[in-house]
């Protein structure tokens, strides 16, 4: 086990160091940063000072040698539009993005695994096919459009939850249905395919004879291997919720990470831009190797790959 998780652990700080060096050279060849930085209106003598001020004329290792050795010390410099460090910004605004991706999940969970376990069991049913419905639905539908339906129905409408912020737990809920609706499809897809796989092995069949009740072959036997696949794509897909908030948090002024990410891409504030790429990717990144070593302990055949 430990040689597993070690093996992972390599891979894992690999992915991050490959992300940190992608993330670094797309946002310097994307344009010359010291004219985007003093903007259209400024002089080649403003345009060079910029860049020997942030030391953007000295070669591409050495900006990137010292960025990642800042990085690592969660030193990522100072904000161009805010004015703050960006560690500051980063941790006012990441509590929240944390909490509705948690809250997102936490809500996928609940309604996919259910439904999933239900499709299987009442297999090629109106049930299954009204779980298959939902699962199609939220696949197809854009998340921006059904987070602005829920705002006029039940904000504008029915004027039963606020439009946007964060000032109370209420503000969390239409953002986290539209976000969570987004992760449902595949969990209860993948649980229904897993369930369906256990139903069909030989020690289900064992427990059916040996007369057990229903509920206790579905819960006990078969849900508890069915569902370790669906902790590796649960990770995952906090992973993407974090990653894939911007349009969220932007649909309901949550002013998480996704929003700071979106507001300094359009006012090229690239410290900010940097060190959140970095952020997510570190999270995402943590979180499935978190979900390998989960998936290696429940399930000691995942050990040998």
């Amino acid at each position: 086990m430990l040689i597993y998780v070690l093996r992972r652990l390599l891979v894992a700080l690999s992915v991050v160091l490959t992300v940190s060096v992608v993330s670094f050279l797309l946002l310097h060849l994307s344009g010359d940063l010291a004219t985007a930085m003093a903007g259209p209106e400024s002089s080649a003598a403003d345009v060079e000072a910029i860049r020997v001020q942030y030391g953007l004329d000295r070669p591409m290792v050495a900006q990137f040698g010292d960025w990642f050795w800042s990085a690592l010390q969660l030193d990522f410099g100072r904000s161009f539009y805010f004015q703050n460090t960006v560690m500051e910004l980063i941790g006012e605004r990441l509590p929240i993005t944390l909490k509705l991706g948690g809250v997102s999940l936490l809500l996928a969970l609940l309604v996919a695994v259910p439904l999933g376990v239900a499709a299987a069991v009442y297999r090629d049913s109106w049930v299954d096919r009204t779980a298959l419905g939902v699962a199609v639905i939220g696949q197809a539908m854009p998340n921006f459009w059904f987070a602005l339906t829920l705002i006029v129905v039940f904000s504008v409408g029915l004027k039963w939850l606020p439009v946007a912020g964060n000032a109370t737990w209420l503000h969390f809920v239409l953002p986290a249905v539209a976000l969570g609706y987004y992760a449902m499809p595949a969990i209860m897809r993948l649980t229904r395919a897993g369930m369906l796989d256990v139903l069909g092995s030989d020690y289900i069949r064992t427990a059916r004879a040996k007369g057990l009740s229903r509920s206790r072959v579905i819960f006990k036997h078969a849900l508890r291997n069915a569902i370790i696949p669906v902790v590796a794509l649960a990770a995952v897909e906090l992973g993407f919720m974090l990653g894939g908030s911007v349009v969220i948090e932007s649909v309901y002024s949550l002013q998480g990470l996704g929003q700071l990410a979106w507001d300094s891409i359009a006012r090229n504030d690239y410290p900010v831009v940097q060190a959140v790429v970095l952020i997510i990717a570190v999270f995402y990144i943590g979180l499935t190797f978190l979900a390998d070593v989960l998936n290696a302990a429940l399930d000691p055949r995942m050990r040998t790959r």
